[in-house]
């Protein structure tokens, strides 16, 4: 099925015109050299074609280019249907272009500033010696420092990300056989969406009308920015969705927040140089392993980032405006907070709101099709991931109420939607298991159930009244962790239920977390138990022996011994 599409190319500054670069500015992309023109005629076309005319009747279309958009429009594409995909801003979303993806490279380069910092220091314990070829003295030797070139960094991670655009972009999914729009998706009834074009209004002659037998909204969410602190919607505040077309190193950062965003970013920044400060309403990672937060905020305090907890943000004044692209703004934010009696105010010149997310169900007609769906939770589905009042709409990602946001689970709840509405599946949201991760150095990954409670064998019941036995291994003992000088305070945590080896939760704290989770989701996916992972042979010396060591815990306790 091809889209018979067209478009023209951008182009980099200083050709590009001014309406590029306004169109670039709105979208969050900054700024238009090499790698982000790359990145756009990818993944938003500077003037674009809409196939035409549209197909009678699509088997699939999709509202939104994110993870959830992508996989169920092309999965729908390559199992036979006629599907389509409506994009509105960026193919690729948030994760491509404002998340997963940008801060994994900054990550990247953020580790290696800190282990370049291990070497630097004389009489290291590596026997690394790093040598001035250029030195004019002994004393040079003995000062020498990590240098960081900020905005490398940044073009660094433009490059990278440029790279992977392609597998997100238009072409891709015309090669395999699903239509793309651009423009907004909006119902006009419960079998129709309107794709409004750039430049045009709802109900414009010229606007394409898709007629569909099954839809998919999948248009994600939205940085939450809250109303009540005096000044801040004035404020030349940042959230993802710009942090990414920083130009220069904040000497400041202060960060709103204490989530996943919040504490990455936070060591990140600290690393390449920044003051950074976060401010906590509450504990850290607030429905996560308190332990494991506790671990990690030790190690970015260390590494130079402060935390005010019990803080109230009252207002925010914004001191200067950035004078253009290369310049930083100038803010100051008063609050009170549980370390000082008194309020107190810190200037900074990135303020970065990290407080979770929005569903983006605004304009979207969803009162035309008879979708219902909470304003800032989502579209309310049933656990098909079908709309609880059109059985001919889907909802999957960040848009939908109550279900993990996460990139993963997206292209997850896509499959199950393509299974469910195209081929009479029965697949449920909830038979789904679905690790998180938090990429901080050390790593926090979770799935499942938590251990909320203080007491050393028994947290307190979650579900149907039920108590776990913990197992828990820290990695301090670990050969590899010895070897590789760390993870000194990281440890596997399982969770079973009581007097069983059924895995029901589990939290590691770990430079590797992120790889060692995924053993776990697949033994409770499978319903392998503990005794199983801990008769399972590892690879040694490896960090994931921990996992095997919770195990070999739940074995002993049951070994038959003789008398």
């Amino acid at each position: 099925m091809s889209s018979s599409s067209s478009s023209s190319q951008w182009n980099e500054s200083p050709t590009s015109t001014s309406e590029e670069q306004t169109l670039a500015k709105s979208l969050s992309i900054w700024p238009l050299d090499t790698y982000n023109v790359n990145l756009l005629n990818e993944v938003r076309h500077k003037q674009y074609t809409n196939p035409n005319p549209p197909l009678p009747i699509y088997d699939l279309v999709v509202i939104g280019a994110g993870a959830g958009g992508l996989v169920s429009s092309r999965q729908a594409a390559r199992r036979g249907a006629k599907s389509c995909m409506i994009s509105a801003e960026l193919a690729g979303g948030d994760c491509l272009n404002a998340g997963c993806v940008p801060s994994k490279a900054l990550l990247r380069c953020a580790k290696l500033v800190r282990e370049a910092k291990k070497i630097v220091v004389q009489n290291n314990e590596y026997g690394i010696s790093v040598t001035n070829s250029g030195k004019t003295s002994d004393d040079d030797a003995n000062q020498m420092n990590v240098s960081i070139d900020f905005p490398k960094i940044m073009e660094r991670m433009r490059k990278l990300r440029a790279h992977i655009a392609p597998v997100d972009g238009h072409a891709r999914g015309d090669s395999l056989g699903t239509q793309t729009f651009q423009g907004r998706g909006v119902f006009t009834s419960p079998s129709t969406i309107e794709v409004v074009e750039h430049g045009q209004h709802l109900g414009a002659e010229s606007n394409p009308i898709l007629h569909f037998r099954k839809a998919v909204i999948a248009t994600g969410g939205r940085p939450f920015v809250p109303d009540n602190i005096s000044g801040l919607k004035e404020a030349p505040y940042t959230t993802n969705l710009s942090l990414f077309n920083l130009q220069q190193l904040p000497k400041r950062m202060v960060i709103l927040g204490a989530g996943v965003v919040a504490l990455e970013m936070a060591q990140a920044f600290a690393s390449f140089g920044s003051e950074v400060t976060v401010l906590q309403r509450s504990r850290l990672l607030s429905r996560g392993d308190e332990e494991a937060a506790e671990a990690i905020k030790q190690t970015l305090e260390k590494e130079g980032v402060k935390f005010l907890s019990g803080v109230s943000v009252n207002e925010v004044t914004t001191i200067k405006e950035a004078s253009n692209d290369d310049d930083l703004p100038l803010m100051s934010v008063s609050l009170s907070c549980a370390e000082h009696t008194e309020p107190i105010s810190l200037d900074c010149e990135c303020l970065l709101l990290a407080l979770g997310r929005t569903a983006n169900v605004d304009s979207l007609g969803l009162e035309s099709a008879g979708v219902d769906f909470h304003p800032s939770k989502g579209i309310l589905v049933n656990d098909f991931s079908q709309s609880v009042s059109n059985p001919d709409v889907y909802a999957v990602g960040d848009c939908v109420s109550d279900v993990f946001r996460l990139t993963h689970m997206s292209g997850e709840m896509a499959k199950v939607v393509v299974q469910n509405a195209l081929f009479k599946g029965q697949w449920r949201l909830s038979s789904l298991v679905v690790p998180a991760v938090m990429y901080t150095d050390p790593e926090y990954a979770t799935i499942g159930r938590i251990h909320v409670d203080e007491n050393d064998n028994v947290v307190s019941p979650i579900e149907n009244n039920e108590e776990v036995d913990v197992y828990k291994a820290e990695l301090q003992h670990n050969d590899r962790a010895i070897l590789d000088s760390s993870d000194k305070t990281s440890f596997v945590k399982i969770l079973c239920k009581k007097g069983t080896g059924t895995i029901v939760g589990c939290t590691i704290v770990s430079s590797r977390a992120g790889e060692m989770i995924n053993e776990v989701s697949l033994a409770m996916k499978h319903d392998i138990s503990l005794e199983g992972v801990g008769r399972n042979i590892h690879s040694y010396p490896t960090l994931g022996e921990a996992v095997m060591g919770c195990g070999i815990q739940f074995i002993n306790s049951r070994w038959e011994t003789m008398n």
